[in-house]
């Protein structure tokens, strides 16, 4: 998939904006993920030279994949800028849904590059919001944006990440969080049962564990034995074929015709509690510049976070409810916002 022409023509004309720069090399940018790495090589003025999408399990680590990357595009790079999933402690990271272990200095000697820096992926991804394009976004609640004010966002993948983007000298800082994990918080008896579920099995049930790619298919298995219908052949089917049944959850509960109902009813309970989450994120922040909602999974669910559910969850907050009725939420529909936010990191650090 290296540097597939679409996929440079679609990255460069969204008008991703990178800080000047008189120095010429490329940034090797990246985003590391539980199911996916994407690596690409993006010169100063914004546009992707080259880009590579790899699938995360078949590496015994970072450095092979990099090392593949490299070997097809040898171009001169001025630094190396990643976005891991999972959190970066003094220039080390260990992927929160991958057994690898990330270093700056060791990758810095493998590569032979004076500077490479690792960060959190929704910290990058926060140092992207204030860059993104009407076109990149879809507006879940208009409220009444204040341009100045805090952002925050919430991203889906195959885990649960948040991060902050605060004001700071008339600019912003991106501050990484591990929200996700935090403990999940039951609205409604259905949603308690859930809880309830969940705890015969997990000592912690954190949101991720419940609004996220890993956290879909404990929604439907607890919904499809709730229910006490049979799964119907189609549908197991197609679980049987798939090494990632959310997928096919999503499919399943988005079709309009012939469509699951316990996936549809799935998909409805994953937009309430991804609302009451990014609401509760919300209030941490009081994001008056808004609420991004972010990763993989949000652009497919586009109708079903439009829906009543998530608008729901997002604004019932008590005494609080008019406070967050006021705060803007978006859907992030660019997938490589993490990329380029890493490779903005990696130019402004160097």
């Amino acid at each position: 998939m290296s540097g597939r022409p679409e996929l440079v023509a679609r990255v460069a004309s969204a008008g991703f904006d990178l800080p000047a720069s008189t120095d010429a090399r490329a940034v090797l940018a990246g985003d590391v993920g539980g199911t996916k790495t994407v690596l690409a090589l993006i010169c100063p003025q914004g546009s992707v030279l080259a880009e590579a999408v790899y699938a995360s399990r078949e590496f015994p680590g970072l450095e092979p994949v990099v090392a593949r990357f490299r070997a097809a595009h040898p171009a001169p790079v001025r630094c190396v800028a990643m976005s891991v999933a999972g959190p970066v402690i003094r220039g080390q990271a260990r992927i929160t849904n991958l057994p690898w272990r990330l270093d700056a200095a060791r990758l810095r000697d493998a590569l032979g590059v004076d500077d490479v820096r690792l960060v959190n992926d929704l910290q990058a991804t926060a140092h992207a919001l204030p860059h993104l394009h009407p076109e990149q976004i879809r507006t879940l609640q208009r409220g009444v944006p204040e341009p100045a004010g805090p952002r925050a966002v919430i991203a889906v993948g195959t885990g649960l990440g948040e991060a902050m983007l605060l004001p700071r000298d008339g600019g912003f800082v991106a501050v990484p969080s591990e929200g996700g994990h935090a403990d999940f918080a039951p609205r409604g008896r259905l949603q308690r049962a859930l809880l309830a579920h969940l705890h015969r099995e997990h000592d912690h049930v954190s949101y991720e564990r419940v609004c996220s790619g890993l956290g879909i298919p404990n929604l439907y298995g607890f919904l499809r034995a709730r229910s006490g219908l049979p799964e119907p052949a189609w549908l197991a089917a197609a679980f049987a074929a798939a090494d990632d049944t959310t997928p096919v959850i999503v499919a399943a509960g988005m079709r309009r015709e012939g469509r699951c109902e316990v996936c549809r009813r799935t998909l409805r309970v994953f937009a309430a509690i991804l609302g009451a989450e990014a609401g509760n994120l919300a209030l941490r922040t009081l994001a008056t510049g808004g609420v991004y909602v972010g990763g993989g999974i949000p652009p497919r669910l586009l109708p079903v976070l439009r829906g009543r559910a998530f608008a729901e969850g997002f604004l019932r907050k008590g005494p609080m409810s008019a406070v967050v009725a006021r705060i803007p939420v978006h859907a992030v529909m660019e997938p490589r916002t993490a990329l380029l936010g890493a490779a903005r990191y990696g130019m402004t650090a160097a």
